[in-house]
């Protein structure tokens, strides 16, 4: 989905570009519509030999493509050919672009041509990251026979988990940040192409006139950072005068509407016959969803390959950031050390193994390899969620207000007898500030990764729960929620939950975070609206990590209503959000302790 983050894999130590590496360019494959997609070939060698394929299909623009992955110059060194397409309706390709449809049928008939190649040996893997993963895992579905293994990285905007699809939505809140960022940078269906089909096409863009064509069309991005808080959200690009593009249709459906279940995912329903080695980041948007299809692949997996070879690594860094890191980095703010992982060695190997019968260790993982945030230490697991998992709940009590974190809010394990509450004043015209997360191409200051939280807990409108100083060392990973007795005095609002590590000198790095839109809190199909002065038991999904809280250290947790730009402004007024220019302050409460025990349900690795 997400634009892949240049020097994620540029900074890949690998040898010069062979001189003898060609480029055969714009060929246009025809689909079974008559639409033809501009594809390019990769290769070393006489075109009539037969080789391996590695498939990349992108939405990026083939012509930058093959700049940006180390890995597939390499592969194309070593005997393999690479083919890297602009998929139908972007860059040179023909047809009309509608984000999320045509990706199975033109893959299908992507790989139909590619095997009727001279130079194809039958065999194809699949490679790529973001919307580059995502076309691959889409495609693994359809089961077609030339397909052997796939190595998809970040690739969970190809998964359909309701209410989440493409990530736009935490809990029925938008996305608005990495959403709109995307549309606005990246989801133009306008491009400066001429009017020519098939052959002619492709002479043109194989001429000197169509090598030197710009494509994309500039609009001025900076008018979005602009208008970023201005409303209606609906019209948000519109205004920005932006390329054109959905985002006004991915806004005004619901977060599981009709309109994006049409479109083509990996649903619960798909069962796939190759295996897979995923990778994903715990400060990227889709690590929980792409841990559950990994798991789906290998308990429905059509052959025994696909049911015994399914593999994820989970590093510790943002989207698509799989460098070969030095032992100390940072992701965002937050340092870590231990990080490095021979991902580009792991690649290689993979596609050897599977589509060269080269016997070379690449199976000898567990099922999972995954770092521990705040431990700095890669471990392994055989399954998802962790066997003898610990789930403990730490509940919300205080002994006086708990607003910021200067208040007294606590959170402890055993659950408090005495009913209490806290409030907070929303105000939509001063929402709280994104600061880091679990994002990805905003085209704002709003970044991802682990950021020191202390200026935000210091805001009113923020609800601070911290532990007794840590006696001992606790490992959360898993999955994460927690279950909120929420009041309110508008008839629709939103809660968030923050999770932070609070380290022995102050500093509170953000962990994980959901949110909760109360109109979407029993159906995100069907839009309900709360009762004022009604107490509503809500569980907020904060997907997954894995953090080692050291000895020393503090769980907190933050409550709020906002998290801005990254997720939407509830305008508290219970009418249609995307749409509505007015804005009403919202006094919101949670109720704790007694027979509303809020709590954080963290997922405990016994040691």
């Amino acid at each position: 989905m997400k634009k892949f983050i240049l020097g994620s894999l540029m900074a890949l130590t690998v040898s010069p570009l062979a001189t003898a590496t060609e480029r055969l360019r714009s060929q246009m494959i025809e689909m079974s519509d008559g639409v033809h997609l501009a594809t390019d070939i990769y290769y070393q060698g006489d075109l009539t030999t037969p080789r391996p394929t590695v498939l990349v299909r992108t939405v990026y623009n083939k012509n930058d493509a093959f700049v940006w992955d180390a890995t597939w110059k390499t592969l194309v060194e070593s005997g393999y050919a690479v083919v890297i397409q602009d998929i139908r309706g972007r860059y040179e390709s023909e047809g009309i672009y509608k984000v999320g449809h045509n990706r199975r049928n033109d893959g299908e008939d992507t790989l139909d041509w590619i095997t009727n190649q001279a130079w194809s040996n039958g065999k194809v893997g699949l490679s790529g990251c973001s919307y580059l993963g995502e076309t691959q895992v889409i495609l693994s579905a359809t089961n077609h026979p030339a397909l052997v293994a796939a190595q998809p990285q970040a690739p969970a905007s190809g998964y359909y988990r309701p209410g989440r699809a493409w990530q736009s939505f935490s809990g029925g809140v938008f996305e608005l940040g990495q959403t709109a960022g995307w549309f606005a940078g990246s989801g133009s269906s306008e491009f400066n192409t001429p009017d020519l089909t098939g052959k002619a096409r492709s002479d043109y863009f194989n001429s000197k006139v169509g090598k030197s064509q710009t494509l994309l069309k500039e609009y001025p991005f900076e008018e979005y950072l602009k208008n970023i808080n201005t409303l209606p959200i609906l019209t948000l690009l519109e205004r920005s005068k932006t390329h054109p593009n959905e985002f006004h249709l991915w806004r005004g459906s619901e977060p599981d509407g009709e309109y994006f279940r049409s479109m083509d995912f990996v649903t619960k329903n798909d069962a796939v016959s190759i295996p897979h080695l995923f990778f994903d980041n715990w400060y990227d948007y889709g690590a929980r969803e792409t841990l559950m299809m990994a798991e789906q692949f290998r308990k429905t997996g059509k052959t025994k390959a696909a049911q015994q070879h399914q593999y994820v690594v989970i590093g510790p860094g943002t989207h698509c950031n799989f460098a070969e890191q030095d032992k100390d980095v940072s992701v965002g703010d937050r340092p870590v050390s231990n990080a490095t992982f021979a991902y580009q060695q792991a690649q290689l190997d993979w596609f050897n193994y599977w589509l060269k019968d080269e016997k070379n260790g690449s199976l000898d993982r567990p099922f999972l390899t995954y770092f521990v945030l705040g431990e700095n230490k890669w471990k392994t697991a055989d399954q998802w969620p962790l066997a003898n998992t610990d789930y403990q709940k730490w509940y919300l009590t205080n002994q006086s207000n708990a607003n910021s974190k200067n208040g007294g809010g606590l959170l402890q394990v055993a659950p408090p007898n005495t009913e209490k509450l806290d409030s907070f004043v929303y105000n939509p015209a001063n929402p709280v500030p994104s600061l880091g997360g679990h994002t990805c191409c905003t085209g704002t200051d709003t970044e991802a990764g682990g950021y020191d939280q202390s200026a935000i807990e210091q805001r009113e409108d923020v609800l601070v729960y911290t532990s007794a100083t840590l006696q001992q060392g606790i490992e959360v990973t898993g999955e994460i929620k927690a279950k909120l007795f929420v009041r309110s005095s508008a008839r629709d609002t939103d809660f968030m939950v923050k999770l932070v590590d609070v380290y022995p000198d102050g500093s509170a790095y953000n962990v994980q975070e959901g949110a909760i839109r109360m109109r979407y809190k029993d159906s995100l199909r069907k839009a309900t609206l709360i009762k004022l002065g009604k107490v509503y038991e809500v569980e907020i999904d904060l997907n997954a990590s894995s953090n080692y809280f050291a000895k020393g250290h503090k769980i907190r947790i933050e409550i709020t209503s906002s998290n801005f730009p990254r997720l939407e402004r509830n305008l508290n007024t219970g009418e249609n959000n995307a749409l509505g220019t007015k804005f009403i302050k919202a006094n919101n409460e949670v109720l704790h302790g007694g027979k509303y025990l809020s709590y954080i349900q963290l997922p405990v690795i016994p040691r």
